[in-house]
C-alpha cells in the first residue's frame, strides 16, 4: 500500500509501507531487501538499485525481487544486520523510498566486536563493498559465498567478488566523508581501524540468522519473549500475566546462549547474564545479595531480559545439596522470579543441558512458563548453520554443504563451527611454505589464494568429533558392501531393513508401516556378522555405537542397568544410529535358564526389553544384535517390535569363497598360477575368517621358502597352506543351524525348551521354574 504522507517527503513515486520478514540465511550479511513486483512499480525503481529502509532508524539496502513465495504479499525480507541497522523486527512494518547515493570520498570502519582485533589491506575491503550503499552507524558484514538467486548477471557481479577473510567479519560504519547514503568506488579512500568502537546505540551484534536450524524453536521463544517485552499492553488487554521465563535445555553445544543473545537483540531488550560462579560468594548472604542486585538493575532497564547460564549449577535440587549456602541461593531465586511484577517487562531465561537436576519448584508456570527442547540438529538445520559458519569463507568449488551436512550425523552448532575452523586451519597449513614468517605482512596475492577446498573438509572430519558421541564414538567403519563375499542374502535384509529407513524415512511413512527396530545375527565364528553391521553403519550414513557385554555388566547393583539406558539415550541423541553389541547371549541370557547370574542378567534382560518396546520411540535407531549362540538369547527378545529380523550368517558358498579370497589377496602378488576359483573349491564350508587364515599361512609359505627375495606367492604356497588349514564350521554344526534357522521365531513365541549349542550340538535343558535351584 502507497503511504501518501510519506510520498510527500520522496520527489520521485513516493514511499511504500511494507511488514518486515526474515531473509533467507544465505543472504545473511549481503545488505539486500527482497521487495515484490507492486513495490518496485510503485518506487520506479529496478533490481540492483539502492533503497532507503526506515524504522526507528534508515538504514540503506539493495532492491531485489521478491522470492516466488512471497510475489502476493506485502512484505519486505531484510536480514539481521538490515533489520539492526533499521531498527525494526520481524513483524513491524517500515517505510521503504528510493534512494540516491553519493561517491563517498573516503569511508571508516572497525571491528563490531570487542574481542576482535584487524589488520590487513584496505583494497580487500573496497573491493568487497564496491558499489554497495552504506550510511555511518551502519553494520555491515564481508559477503558470503552462496550466490544470490533470481537476479541478473549485472547485479550478481556486485556480490560474488572474493571475500575478505577465513570468516565473515562484521564491521561498523564508523563514519563516512559526505554524510549520509553513500557507495564506495575507485576514488574512495578507506580507513579500517584495529579496535572496537563503541557506538552510540547498544545494539548487539548477534541475531536470528547466527543461529542455524531452530526455526520452530525462534517462533516459540518470539511468542513467549518478543511478544510480551515488545507489546505488553497485548496481555493487560486479555487480563492475563505475561509469561516470566522459559526454560531452554538441550545436549552441549546446541546454541542455547547464542539464542538467548539473539532474542535480547531482536526484542531491543537489555541484556543480563547469571554465570554460577560469579554470583557465589564466600561470606554469608553475598550470594543472594548478588542475585538480588541483578534482578533490581534489569527491572530499572526494562525492557530487558535476564540469562541464566547453566541454571542447574545455581539452582539444583534442594533434597540432593548438603551446603544451607545453596539451599537458599535457590530460595532467592524462586522469590525474584514470583516477586517480578507482572507488567515489569523482565524475562528470564534459563540454559541447562541437565534440566532433572533443577529443583523441580522452579519447573512449574509462574516461573519457568514454558521448557523448548534444543536438540541436536537434523540434516536441514546443518545445512543451515554449515552456511553461517562458511559465510565470508573463500570455498573451492569442489565444496559441497549439502554433502557435508550429510555426513554430519550427531554433530550439535558448536561441533560444526570447529568443523568450519580445523578445515580452514588445514587450508592455511598448506600455504605455510609461502608464508615469510619474519614478514610483518601477509603479501596480497598469497591472501588472495587462500581457498578451502573439499579435502581440507575431509581431513577435518578426521579430528573433530560430534561431542554428544565422544564417550563412546568408535571410528567411523569404512567397510562398505564392497568389502563383503557370499552374504547377500544378509545384505539384501540388511539393505531394505536398515539402510532403505535411515536413508528414506518417507517411504514408510508413506506406506504407513513403522521400519524394523533390530536384527540379530547370528551363525557360526567367523562368518563376518561383525563386519556386516560395520557395513551397514557406513552404507546408511549413520553413527555406530559398538558395544562389548563385558562393557555394559557391572558387580554393582543397577549400574549395568544404568549404562543400558544411557546408550541408548546417547543413540537417541545422535540418531540416525546403529546401535551394534557384539555377542548379546552374554548379556540378555534366557531369564530363568540358570545362566550367568540370574539376578543382574534378568535385570539387564528387562532394561533392554522396556528400551526397545517402551514408552520412547527408537526413532531412526536401529539395533543390531550378533551371536553364535542364539538360543541362549532370552525369547522375549526375539519376537518381532523388538529383534524384528533373525538374519542367519552362514558359511560362504564357492561363489563367495571366491569373492572373499579376492578381497584377502588384493595387496597379494601372485604368481600366475594361482587359481583362485579352484582354492575356492576346495576350502568347502570354511568360513570368511578361515579363507583370511588361508592367504596368510600361503603368504608365511612363500616368505619361509624364499625368505627376503620372496617376490609372489605360489599355487604351490596356497596348497601347504590348505594342508594346515581346516574348516571351522563342520557338517554336523551346519545342520544343526540349519535346523535352528526353521525353530528360532517358533520358540520366541512359546517359552519352553531352551536350547544352546556347544562345538556344534544342540543339547536342551528343562526351562527352571521360578525359583529352582541352579546347578
Amino acid at each position: 500500500m502507497a503511504d501518501a504522507d510519506a510520498a510527500k517527503i520522496e520527489v520521485e513515486d513516493g514511499a511504500v509501507r511494507l511488514q518486515v520478514a526474515a531473509a533467507r540465511q544465505e543472504e545473511s550479511g549481503r545488505g539486500v531487501a527482497r521487495l515484490p513486483r507492486s513495490a518496485f512499480q510503485a518506487l520506479g525503481i529496478t533490481e540492483g538499485d539502492p533503497i532507503e529502509v526506515e524504522g526507528k532508524r534508515s538504514t540503506a539496502a539493495i532492491a531485489l525481487p521478491a522470492y516466488d513465495e512471497d510475489e502476493a504479499l506485502d512484505v519486505v525480507r531484510l536480514d539481521g544486520l538490515q533489520r539492526a541497522n533499521a531498527e525494526a523486527s520481524s513483524g513491524e512494518h517500515v517505510t521503504i523510498r528510493r534512494a540516491e547515493t553519493r561517491a563517498a570520498t573516503r569511508v571508516v570502519f572497525a571491528p563490531a566486536q570487542k574481542q576482535m582485533r584487524l589488520q590487513g589491506p584496505t583494497e580487500a575491503l573496497k573491493r568487497v563493498f564496491f558499489g554497495r550503499p552504506i550510511s555511518a552507524g551502519d553494520l555491515v558484514a564481508t559477503s558470503g559465498q552462496q550466490p544470490v538467486q533470481n537476479v541478473p548477471p549485472e547485479v550478481s557481479r556486485m556480490f560474488n567478488r572474493p571475500a575478505y577473510a577465513l570468516t565473515q567479519i562484521r564491521l561498523r560504519v564508523v563514519s563516512s566523508s559526505p554524510k549520509g547514503i553513500v557507495h564506495i568506488d575507485e576514488g574512495t579512500e578507506v580507513e579500517l581501524r584495529s579496535e572496537f568502537e563503541e557506538p552510540r546505540d547498544s545494539r548487539g551484534i548477534i541475531n536470528y540468522d547466527d543461529v542455524g536450524g531452530m526455526e520452530d524453536t525462534i517462533k516459540q521463544l518470539r511468542e513467549m519473549v518478543e511478544l510480551p517485552l515488545r507489546y505488553p499492553e497485548l496481555f493487560t488487554r486479555l487480563g492475563v500475566d505475561p509469561p516470566k521465563g522459559v526454560l531452554l535445555h538441550g545436549p552441549p553445544g546446541t546454541g542455547k546462549t547464542r539464542l538467548a543473545q539473539a532474542v535480547a537483540t531482536e526484542s531491543d531488550a537489555e541484556f543480563f547474564t547469571i554465570n554460577g560462579p560469579e554470583i557465589m560468594g564466600s561470606a554469608y548472604g553475598e550470594s543472594e545479595k548478588r542475585l538480588r542486585e541483578v534482578f533490581e538493575e534489569a527491572e530499572r532497564a526494562s525492557p530487558s531480559i535476564v540469562f541464566i547460564d547453566e541454571v542447574d549449577s545455581i539452582a539444583p535440587k534442594r533434597q540432593n545439596v548438603q551446603g544451607e549456602a545453596e539451599k537458599r541461593l535457590v530460595a532467592q531465586l524462586l522469590t525474584l522470579m514470583d516477586g517480578l511484577q507482572a507488567r515489569a517487562n523482565v524475562v528470564v531465561i534459563a540454559a541447562t543441558n541437565r534440566p532433572d537436576a533443577v529443583d523441580e519448584a522452579l519447573r512449574r508456570p509462574g516461573r519457568f512458563d514454558r521448557e523448548i527442547v534444543i536438540g541436536v540438529p537434523d540434516e536441514s538445520g546443518r545445512r543451515e548453520i554449515l552456511s553461517i559458519h562458511t559465510r565470508g569463507m573463500p570455498l573451492g568449488e569442489g565444496v559441497d554443504l549439502k554433502e557435508l551436512a550429510r555426513s554430519t550425523h550427531g554433530f550439535v552448532g558448536a561441533d560444526l563451527a570447529a568443523l568450519a575452523r580445523e578445515a580452514a586451519i588445514e587450508a592455511v597449513r598448506r600455504i605455510m611454505p609461502r608464508l615469510d614468517l619474519d614478514a610483518r605482512e601477509i603479501p596480497a596475492e598469497v591472501l588472495e589464494d587462500l581457498c578451502v577446498e573439499k579435502e581440507d573438509f575431509r581431513e577435518a572430519l578426521k579430528r573433530v568429533q560430534p561431542s554428544a558421541m565422544r564417550e563412546v564414538m568408535v571410528q567411523a567403519p569404512t567397510v562398505g558392501w564392497d568389502d563383503l563375499g557370499g552374504l547377500d542374502e544378509a545384505i539384501d535384509k540388511l539393505r531394505e531393513g536398515v539402510e532403505l529407513p535411515l536413508r528414506n524415512p518417507q517411504a514408510f511413512e508413506r506406506m504407513g508401516i513403522r521400519p524394523a527396530k533390530g536384527f540379530l545375527l547370528y551363525g557360526p565364528p567367523g562368518t563376518g556378522k561383525t563386519l556386516l553391521a560395520k557395513a551397514v553403519a557406513k552404507e546408511a550414513e549413520a553413527n555406530f555405537i559398538s558395544m562389548k557385554s563385558s562393557d555394559l555388566l557391572s558387580k554393582w547393583y543397577g549400574e549395568s542397568e544404568q549404562q543400558i539406558s544411557r546408550m541408548f539415550a546417547r543413540a537417541r541423541a545422535v540418531a540416525p544410529c546403529v546401535v551394534f553389541i557384539d555377542e548379546i547371549d552374554s548379556l540378555v541370557p534366557a531369564r530363568g535358564s540358570g545362566a550367568g547370574e540370574p539376578q543382574v542378567t534378568a535385570r539387564v534382560v528387562n532394561t533392554i526389553l522396556a528400551e526397545m518396546d517402551g514408552m520412547e520411540d527408537l526413532q531412526s535407531i536401529v539395533v543390531i544384535g550378533a551371536t553364535n549362540r542364539p538360543t541362549l538369547v532370552d525369547p522375549a527378545l526375539l519376537r518381532p517390535g523388538r529383534f524384528d529380523e533373525l538374519v542367519y550368517v552362514g558359511a560362504p558358498d564357492r561363489k563367495g569363497r571366491e569373492h572373499i579370497l579376492k578381497i584377502h589377496t588384493s595387496a597379494m602378488p601372485l604368481a600366475k598360477d594361482v587359481d583362485l576359483a579352484q582354492v575356492a573349491e576346495k576350502t568347502e564350508r570354511f568360513t570368511g575368517a578361515d579363507l583370511e587364515d588361508v592367504v596368510r599361512r600361503a603368504g608365511l609359505v612363500a616368505i619361509r621358502r624364499d625368505g627376503e627375495n620372496v617376490s609372489e606367492v605360489s599355487a604351490q604356497d596356497f596348497a601347504e597352506a590348505l594342508e594346515d588349514s581346516r574348516a571351522t564350521v563342520t557338517a554336523k554344526m551346519e545342520a544343526e543351524y540349519k535346523k535352528m534357522k526353521g525353530e528360532l521365531k517358533k520358540r520366541a513365541m512359546e517359552v519352553t525348551p531352551i536350547g544352546f549349542i556347544h562345538d556344534g550340538m544342540v543339547e536342551s535343558t528343562r526351562s527352571k521354574k521360578h525359583g529352582d535351584v541352579t546347578d
